[in-house]
């Protein structure tokens, strides 16, 4: 810190069961910029209180040379300055290669000045007298933006999308899966894909081209569950004019496609025995005899199979040949299913975020921290395909002017946020009271912290309400903000 800043580091609060709700990112650092002693001194209490690290500063010149010096994550800027003005600051800003997020306050602004303020690279403005709630709102959307680029930059930096396509993550279980496709690409291998439905088995395929000698040639993929089995057969070898009904031409298949290049077999434990066989006798020989011809025609082609199935089981269970596994499984590779990587869940989401917004043609919407904290939690059994399906969810009901709320379903229609935390309840051995304060914070969120929808959700009075969120906020399970006004 500079040495003529006021500092404040607040101590750290941690619970079971439910992060704090409208919580920062811990190690976020917010500055403060105005000539007014109390409002600096007010300020840097309620931010302190509310989670974050805070500097203050009297002087404009005093703010550029700490944003050169020292990293944050928000200013918060008040326009009338004496000597450097707040305008004179931001107009500094390209100079100093931050990407913090500035917030101008200012007691005699027009909507002129702050539009002007913006233009310069202010992220919101707020006037005086300050509404503490809409601050720290501010704060906390800002901090979250800037968090949210910081991690998105970051991961183009771990991940070049030239490289391994959309495969998104920087948890260790990725790293280690770029490792290993990275390893085995430039070879021959056979490589079989194994993992749990929609956890991007079609997306590591692709990166296993993209990065082999073959990139240049045709990428085949087969989706063997989705055809029966007459139709897949000819799909994949291909066949001759007049072999079967409709057959008015002579036809090269899928596999004959693949000559050069990569032929991927999706859900290859679906394939019935027979057409098992007859893929065994390709891969051993490497030739292809179309449906009612009598010639085999040499292809060359790298296999890549995937399955969501243990073949093994299959294998003891006499429902999938064993000579065909070892073929298959020459180089095995497991992407972990999303519970396996929690960390990755805020990137993935952000990239989705901004995907579907400009499919849509709106705003990108942002998801509350406490949202992203439910989301963290969640276990994704439909992986990262159902977190897509979330968040397109999530975009259409934002452009809509919908609050964004952890509405996912289960098949059966239940609540899946009821449902978690009786799960959680159960399997971490919660009091009643701990029960409580979970199902008050989540019924606080729903509404967005609306509390005369809460109190009648949950049958309880308004002071009843305050007065254990009062006990919450002294225990550290939620900020100073939730449980006022």
């Amino acid at each position: 810190m500079h040495p003529g800043s006021e500092a404040h580091r607040p101590s750290d609060a941690s619970g079971r069961g439910h992060q704090p709700v409208g919580a920062p990112a811990r190690g976020i650092r917010v500055l403060v910029v105005d000539d007014d002693c109390g409002t600096r001194a007010t300020l840097s209490d309620v931010l302190s209180r509310a989670g974050y690290e805070v500097a203050a500063l009297e002087s404009g010149e005093e703010a550029l040379k700490q944003l050169h010096d020292d990293g944050f994550e928000v200013v918060l800027l008040q326009l009338e300055l004496p000597r450097m003005s707040g305008m004179s600051v931001l107009s500094a800003l390209p100079s100093l290669h931050t990407d913090a997020r500035f917030i101008t306050m200012t007691a005699f602004g027009s909507v002129e000045s702050a539009v002007q303020a913006m233009r310069l690279g202010a992220y919101d403005y707020i006037r005086k007298p300050l509404d503490v709630d809409e601050l720290l709102h501010l704060v906390r959307r800002a901090a979250e933006d800037v968090t949210l680029r910081r991690e998105l930059a970051e991961l183009k930096r771990i991940t070049p999308p030239d490289r391994l396509r959309d495969l998104l993550g920087r948890s260790t279980a990725m790293h280690r899966l770029f490792r290993v496709i990275e390893r085995v690409a430039p070879t021959r291998a056979t490589v079989l894909i194994m993992g749990e439905t929609g956890t991007g088995k079609e997306l590591v395929a692709h990166a296993l081209h993209d990065l082999s000698s073959r990139s240049r040639r045709s990428f085949v993929p087969v989706a063997c569950s989705a055809l029966p089995d007459t139709l897949l057969e000819a799909e994949l070898f291909g066949f001759m004019k007049g072999s079967f009904t409709g057959a008015l031409e002579n036809r090269p298949g899928l596999i004959e496609q693949a000559a050069g290049g990569t032929l991927f077999l999706d859900e290859v434990s679906t394939l019935s025995e027979d057409l098992q066989v007859k893929l065994l006798r390709v891969i051993q020989d490497r030739k292809v005899q179309r449906v009612g011809g009598r010639s085999l025609q040499l292809v060359d082609f790298r296999l890549v199979a995937a399955t969501n199935t243990d073949l093994l089981d299959l294998v003891r269970a006499g429902r999938f040949r064993e000579d065909l596994f070892y073929r298959l499984n020459v180089f095995p590779i497991r992407v972990p299913p999303l519970r396996e990587r929690r960390d990755d869940i805020p990137l993935l989401a952000a990239h989705f975020r901004k995907r579907f917004a400009e499919e849509q043609g709106v705003d990108v919407p942002e998801i509350p921290t406490p949202l992203l904290a439910r989301m963290k939690d969640y276990p994704w059994p439909g992986n990262v395909r159902e977190l897509e399906g979330f968040i397109e969810r999530a975009v259409i009901l934002a452009a809509a002017g919908e609050p964004l709320h952890f509405d996912l379903i289960t098949d059966e229609g239940a609540d899946t946020t009821a449902r978690l935390l009786l799960e959680s309840a159960s399997s971490e051995r919660w009091t009643m009271d701990e029960l409580e304060r979970e199902y008050i914070l989540s019924v606080l969120e729903e509404t967005r912290g609306r509390k005369s929808e809460a109190v009648k959700i949950l049958g309880i009075s308004r002071r009843t309400l305050y007065r254990k969120l009062a006990r919450y906020r002294e225990e550290g399970f939620v900020t100073a903000d939730v449980g006022e006004g």
